[in-house]
C-alpha cells in the first residue's frame, strides 16, 4: 500500500488557527486532562486560554518573531503557552525540563529568548543573569525570585493578536534543539507549514489512526518533537482527548490507562520494555482500553513488540523520524495484511526516499544504503548554521545518517547509524557535548565517548578517559568523573561506565576512532 493522500491540505494553515477552529467545533468536549495536578479542560475552555496567553504576550511586549523558551514539564500551562505562543507571531522553543544551568544557558541565548515560561523547582539553581535577550521571566506554579506568576499572562487585555507577516512556509512554529553529531545542539526552523504537513501526513488513509472519539495518553516529554506533533497538536486538531502525565512511570501508567481508559498511547522502547514485563508478571491491566501503541524515537528490537502483542492483545505500530522532519517520515500498519511491527514501515504520503550505498548509486532492494529524503516536513534548516544547513540538506534532500534496508514489498528497516549520536531510552545524546565537559575536569587529558547496547536503555553513554600523570586510575576519579558531567548535563548524557586508556584512538586529522572504542566494549 502506498500512501498518496494527506487527510487535508497544509497550505495556508497556522498550527493554532487549526487548534482554535477544534477548539469552536467542539466546545464542550475534553481537551485536556492533566493528571499532575487533576485539571480537566474542554475544548472551549482551552481556546480561551491560548488566546488569553497570547493577549498576555503582547501586553508584555513581545513582536511577531521573538523566542519564547518553555522550560516546563507535561501540563495545561505547557501546551496553552505553546499554542499562545505562536497566535502571538512567537516562535516557541521548548527546553528540556531536565536541563542544568549549563543547557539552559546555551539554549536561551542561542536562541535569543526574550521570555521563558517556566516553574520554581525546574529553576532552582539555575542563574539566568547575565542574558542579554531575556527580558521576563514566568513561574506557573511555585513562586521562584524574581520571576513572575503565570496567571499575569492569563488577565484579561485588550491586546489584539497580530496578523501573520509571513507565509506558513516561512513563519516558524517551533524551534526545537536537537544534539548534532558534533559540537552543541542546533535549533531546528520548524514552520508552520512543516508541522501542519505532517500532521496531515500522519492522518491520512491508512497512517494514524486516530479519531474524535480517542483518548491519547501521553507521558512522552512534550518539549521534544515526537510529544509535540504526534501527541499535542494531531490529538488537537483531531478533536480528541490528550491524557498528560510529567513522565513514565508502570504503576501510574496502568491506572491511569484504566480510569481515563485510554485508547492510544506513544511509547519508546524502553517503556514498552516495562510494559512487557509487567504482562509477564501478571500485573498488565485486564480491564483495559487500548487499541494500539505507537512505537518510536529509538531503534525496537524486533521480538518486543510481538511479546507484547502476545501477552496484550494490544498492536504495536512502529515508526521513524527526526526532529528535522517535524518528526515522521515513516510508519507502520495496523491492517493484518501489512502489520509487520519489526519494520518502521512505508513512507507517509508525500515523502520521497532513496537508499544511497557507500558508492553514492541508488542500492538495490535488501541491500544496506543511507537513508535519504525530501517531503513538506522537512525543517527550514538549523538556527544561525548555515554550514551544518548545508551538510544535512543537500539540493532539496535530507541526508538521515541512518543505515536502512528496503524489501520487495516496500518495507524498510533500520540497520545501522553512521551518526555518532547515542540513543539513551529515546533520547539523543552528542558525544562532543559530553566529552566537552569531561576535557574541563583537570584530570582528563583526553577522552571520547561512545553508545554501549544496554537491555533496558537501548545504549548507555561510556567514556573512555586518558588522565593527566598525576591522577591515580581507580573508581573513586571514575566516580568522580560521572559527576561531574553530571552536575552539568541532564542525567541521560551522564557516562554510565568511564574506562581509563593509554590513548584515545584517531585518524591522522585528529578524528575519533569510535569504531575502535566500541570494539574495546562489544
Amino acid at each position: 500500500m502506498i500512501r498518496t493522500q494527506l487527510y487535508a491540505e497544509p497550505a495556508g494553515h497556522f498550527v493554532h488557527e487549526l487548534i482554535l477552529h477544534a477548539c469552536r467545533k467542539y466546545a464542550n468536549k475534553t481537551a485536556l486532562v492533566d493528571t499532575s495536578c487533576g485539571r480537566r479542560i474542554s475544548y472551549g475552555e482551552y481556546g480561551e486560554l491560548v488566546q488569553a496567553v497570547a493577549r498576555g504576550f503582547i501586553s508584555a511586549g513581545v513582536k511577531p518573531g521573538d523566542v519564547i523558551a518553555i522550560f516546563l514539564f507535561n501540563s495545561w500551562e505547557f501546551c496553552a503557552t505553546y499554542h499562545g505562543a505562536t497566535l502571538a507571531g512567537a516562535i516557541p522553543t521548548p527546553l528540556n525540563p531536565t536541563y542544568r544551568e549549563r543547557e539552559v544557558r546555551y539554549q536561551l541565548q542561542n536562541s535569543d529568548a526574550c521570555l521563558l515560561v517556566s516553574d520554581g523547582p525546574n529553576l532552582e539553581r539555575i542563574n539566568l543573569s547575565g542574558l542579554p535577550s531575556l527580558r521576563a521571566v514566568y513561574s506557573t506554579r511555585h513562586f521562584a525570585a524574581g520571576t513572575l506568576p503565570f496567571s499575569e499572562l492569563l488577565k484579561p487585555g485588550l491586546s489584539k493578536t497580530p496578523e501573520p507577516v509571513a507565509p506558513t512556509t516561512e513563519t516558524l512554529a517551533a524551534l526545537p534543539y536537537s544534539s548534532g553529531t558534533t559540537g552543541l545542539p542546533k535549533g531546528v526552523m520548524l514552520t508552520h507549514h512543516n508541522l501542519v504537513a505532517n500532521v496531515f501526513q500522519l492522518l491520512g488513509p491508512g497512517a494514524y489512526e486516530l479519531h474524535e472519539g480517542d483518548i491519547l495518553l501521553c507521558f512522552l516529554p512534550l518539549y521534544h518533537i515526537y510529544g509535540l506533533n504526534v501527541g499535542l497538536n494531531p490529538v488537537l486538531m483531531r478533536g480528541a482527548t490528550l491524557v498528560l502525565m510529567p513522565r513514565f512511570h508502570t504503576q501510574q501508567f496502568m491506572s491511569i490507562v484504566c480510569s481515563e481508559q485510554a485508547t492510544i498511547t506513544l511509547v519508546v522502547p524502553p517503556a514498552l520494555l516495562a510494559l512487557v514485563q509487567a504482562a509477564e508478571a501478571g500485573q498488565f491491566a485486564q480491564n483495559h482500553s487500548l487499541r494500539w501503541v505507537k512505537c518510536g524515537a529509538a531503534p525496537l528490537p524486533p521480538e518486543l513488540p510481538r511479546r507484547f502483542s502476545a501477552l496484550t492483545g494490544i498492536s504495536v505500530v512502529q515508526g521513524y523520524g527526526m526532529t528535522e522532519a517535524s518528526p515522521v517520515t515513516h510508519l507502520g500498519f495496523l491492517s493484518p495484511a501489512m502489520y509487520r511491527p519489526e519494520s518502521i514501515g512505508h513512507p507517509l504520503a508525500l515523502t520521497d526516499c532513496r537508499v544511497i550505498d557507500d558508492a553514492g548509486s541508488e542500492a538495490g532492494t535488501k541491500c544496506p544504503g543511507e537513508l535519504v529524503m525530501r517531503g513538506p516536513q522537512f525543517m527550514r534548516g538549523y538556527w544561525k548554521s548555515p554550514e551544518a544547513t548545508g551538510l544535512a540538506l543537500r539540493d532539496g534532500w535530507y541526508w538521515s545518517g541512518d543505515v536502512v534496508r528496503r524489501d520487495e514489498h516496500g518495507f524498510y528497516c533500520v540497520v545501522d547509524r553512521r551518526k555518532e549520536l547515542i540513543k539513551y531510552k529515546g533520547f539523543a545524546v552528542a558525544p562532543a557535548e559530553v566529552e566537552a565537559v569531561l576535557l574541563e575536569h583537570p584530570a582528563v587529558r583526553d577522552c571520547g565517548v561512545i553508545g554501549k547496547k544496554d537491555a533496558a536503555a537501548g545504549e548507555i553513554p561510556v567514556a573512555f578517559v586518558v588522565t593527566h600523570q598525576n591522577f591515580t586510575q581507580n573508581g573513586r576519579l571514575e566516580q568522580e568523573l560521572c559527576s561531574f558531567v553530571a552536575d552539568r548535563l541532564t542525567h541521560y548524557k551522564q557516562p554510565r561506565e568511564v574506562r581509563f586508556i593509554d590513548a584515545i584512538p584517531k585518524t591522522a586529522s585528529g578524528k575519533i576512532l569510535r569504531r575502535e572504542l566500541r570494539d574495546l566494549v562489544s
